[in-house]
C-alpha cells in the first residue's frame, strides 16, 4: 500500500492495542452466576410449587421470597468468599513487604532468578529486576513472583452487589411470567421463557469469554431444565400427597 509516495508493508501498519478478556474475569463470573442463578433457582421454585397445586397467590409469594432470600444469599457468599480471597492476597503483600524491608538485595536476586527461569539471560534479568524494583518494588514482587495485579486482585464488595444485582435481574423474568400467565399454562410459559433466557445467557457469556457459543448455551440448557423437571417432580409428589 502507497502512502504519500511511500510504500508500507504489512509489518509497518499501526498496531492496535490487544485487547484480552482477562479484565472482565471478577464481574463476568459474579454476572453470569448470579442471572442463572436467578433464573433457575426461582424459575424452579415456582414451578415446583404450581406443581403441588397451589394457590396462585401463593405461587407468586414463593416467587418473591426466592428472589428476596436468593439476592441476599449470593450477596453474603460472594463477599464472603472474595473477602477471604482479599485477606489471603493482603497477607502475601505484608509478608512480601516485610521481606523488602529486611533484605532488599537478597529480593533483588530472587526477582532476577525468576526472569532467567522465564528465559532472560543472566546480565538482561539482574537490569530488568533493578530497574522494575526501583520503580515499584512491592508491585515488581506482587505481579511476577505473587502472580497479583490490579486484573485479577479480590474487590468483595463489587463481587457481591454485582451478584445481587444479577440474581434479582434474572429472577425477574420467571417471576414476571408468573405474574400474568393464565394458571393451567403457568408451568409451561414459565419453563419456556426460563430455558429461552438461560440459553441467551450461556451463549453470551460464552461469547463474551471467548469460548464456543453452542456448547455454552446447551451446557446451560441441558442443566437448567433437569433442574426444573426434578423440582416439578418433587412438588407433584408433595402435591399428591396432600
Amino acid at each position: 500500500m502507497v502512502f504519500g509516495g511511500t510504500k508500507r508493508s504489512p509489518s509497518m501498519r499501526p498496531r492496535v492495542h490487544e485487547r484480552h478478556m482477562l479484565g472482565k474475569i471478577g464481574w463476568l463470573r459474579a454476572g453470569v452466576l448470579g442471572a442463572n442463578d436467578g433464573i433457575l433457582s426461582t424459575s424452579s421454585l415456582i414451578v415446583g410449587v404450581a406443581a403441588a397445586h397451589s394457590a396462585h397467590a401463593n405461587i407468586l409469594l414463593s416467587g418473591v421470597a426466592g428472589l428476596v432470600a436468593g439476592a441476599m444469599s449470593m450477596a453474603t457468599g460472594e463477599y464472603v468468599s472474595v473477602h477471604s480471597q482479599a485477606d489471603v492476597e493482603n497477607a502475601a503483600l505484608d509478608q512480601e513487604k516485610a521481606e523488602l524491608d529486611f533484605d532488599f538485595a537478597g529480593e533483588r536476586r530472587e526477582l532476577t532468578e525468576i526472569y532467567v527461569r522465564r528465559g532472560l539471560d543472566n546480565t538482561l534479568a539482574k537490569q530488568v529486576a533493578e530497574q522494575l524494583m526501583a520503580h515499584d518494588a512491592l508491585g515488581s514482587h506482587a505481579r511476577d513472583e505473587l502472580g497479583l495485579s490490579t486484573t485479577v486482585s479480590a474487590r468483595p464488595v463489587q463481587a457481591a452487589v454485582t451478584s445481587a444485582l444479577s440474581f434479582a435481574s434474572g429472577a425477574l423474568m420467571p417471576l414476571l411470567v408468573a405474574t400474568v400467565a393464565p394458571p393451567r399454562y403457568l408451568i409451561a410459559d414459565t419453563v419456556a421463557v426460563s430455558l429461552s433466557c438461560l440459553i441467551c445467557l450461556g451463549g453470551l457469556a460464552a461469547k463474551v469469554g471467548g469460548a464456543n457459543v453452542l456448547t455454552g448455551a446447551l451446557r446451560v440448557t441441558f442443566w437448567s431444565a433437569l433442574a426444573m423437571s426434578v423440582t416439578a417432580a418433587v412438588g407433584t409428589l408433595f402435591g399428591t400427597m396432600g
